[in-house]
């Protein structure tokens, strides 16, 4: 009756209108065949002031005490001061509520009768005068001392979350830190080596196709080291917007050294993108176009990139495979990447096959970043 504790709106309703019936119950069940109309509207008003003693406590006392006093609302007055204690809990407002009702207890209306009462009255009086304004403001202070329980519990449980995802992001540094250590001492090491074999074919042979071919792997292989020194500083800084890294800008460079004749269209790009799309999108058509060299190799690619409705919208359509091709080793983890990164983004992403029996890549990454 006297709860703050929020609670749905239909159930509310149900307590309010319970206090209300209660509050008038009690002062038409005792009304006297000749009382006086004005004890009769101090009393109304008293039971009115149970309706909005939710939003204003204090202001609904002061109403329903006179009418305590002159009337009969003696329990509207406790609901009211039950309330205020509620939600003032030891506010000097409470304290004031307490003694009205108290007085109003104590004295007896009208003045002549109270003045002709014994001293023993008084002190019954008196009595029940603390037990009519302590009741509700004991089951008030309890209830509000138990709303600041179950803050004080909702706090301890942020901060017990917060603190997990502290030690998560802990354990993901550190093991961020161990790839980065794996990937430089054994991938960058192994990209070096090729590189260097590639150099070393450059200076041995005389044939134009030869040496063409060990150039592009030495150009490969350096622009690899590249993006890997850009991961691993990535990766040991712990954040993903750290460091340089490849963006849609450079996919002319991407698809010339590709090796997968493509037909690239780009409609309505904007003319800044985020860095984290921008760089979503140029591993969405580098991936799909090693996909390609290494499943459907002699097929073309069909590159659609699109700006528009707030989105980067990218499709990668390619044909079915004309000759087949070495067998390379393949995770399986590529297209699962790109499906989490547009995840993360806000994006999505699908693939599908295409009735020509060649794959298709659709991705759309959230420009409002």
């Amino acid at each position: 009756m006297f709860g703050s504790v929020p609670r749905p709106a239909v159930v509310t309703f149900a307590i309010d209108a319970a206090a209300v019936i209660l509050a008038v119950l009690d002062v038409w069940l005792v009304i006297p065949e000749k009382a006086q109309p004005y004890s009769i509207y101090l009393s109304g008003a008293a039971c009115l002031a149970v309706v909005f003693r939710r939003k204003f406590p204090f202001l609904a006392v002061l109403v329903a005490v006179p009418g305590f006093l002159a009337g009969w609302a003696q329990l509207a007055s406790m609901i009211t001061l039950g309330m205020l204690a509620t939600r003032r809990q030891l506010h000097w407002q409470t304290w004031v509520g307490a003694a009205l009702v108290w007085m109003c207890r104590f004295v007896q209306w009208p003045l002549e009768d109270f003045a002709q009462l014994s001293w023993r009255e008084h002190i019954l009086d008196g009595i029940y005068g603390v037990l009519v304004a302590g009741m509700p403001i004991a089951i008030g202070l309890l209830i509000g001392a138990r709303t600041e329980v179950a803050n004080k519990l909702a706090e301890l449980a942020t901060s017990r979350d917060r603190e997990r995802r502290f030690h998560a992001d802990a354990v993901r540094a550190e093991e961020r830190a161990r790839l980065a250590r794996e990937m430089h001492d054994v991938v960058s090491h192994q990209i070096t080596l090729i590189a260097m074999q590639a150099g070393a074919l450059q200076v041995q042979t005389t044939d134009d196709r030869a040496l063409e071919t060990a150039q592009v792997i030495r150009t490969l292989s350096k622009r690899t080291l590249e993006e890997l020194r850009s991961l691993v500083s990535v990766l040991r800084a712990g954040s993903d917007d750290d460091g340089p890294r490849p963006g849609i800008n450079e996919l002319d460079r991407l698809i010339r050294t590709s090796d997968v004749p493509v037909h690239l269209t780009v409609e309505h790009l904007p003319e800044v993108l985020p860095n984290q799309v921008s760089a979503a999108a140029y591993r969405t058509v580098q991936e799909c176009l090693t996909n390609v060299h290494k499943h459907a190799p002699g097929a073309t690619a069909t590159i659609r990139i699109q700006g528009e409705h707030g989105a980067l919208k990218i499709e990668v359509r390619n044909e079915r495979a004309s000759r087949i091709g070495e067998s390379l080793p393949s995770g399986g983890h590529g297209l699962t990447g790109l499906a989490e990164r547009a995840r993360l983004l806000g994006g999505s992403f699908e693939t599908s096959g295409t009735e020509d029996g060649g794959f298709r890549v659709r991705a759309r990454y959230p420009l409002d970043r």
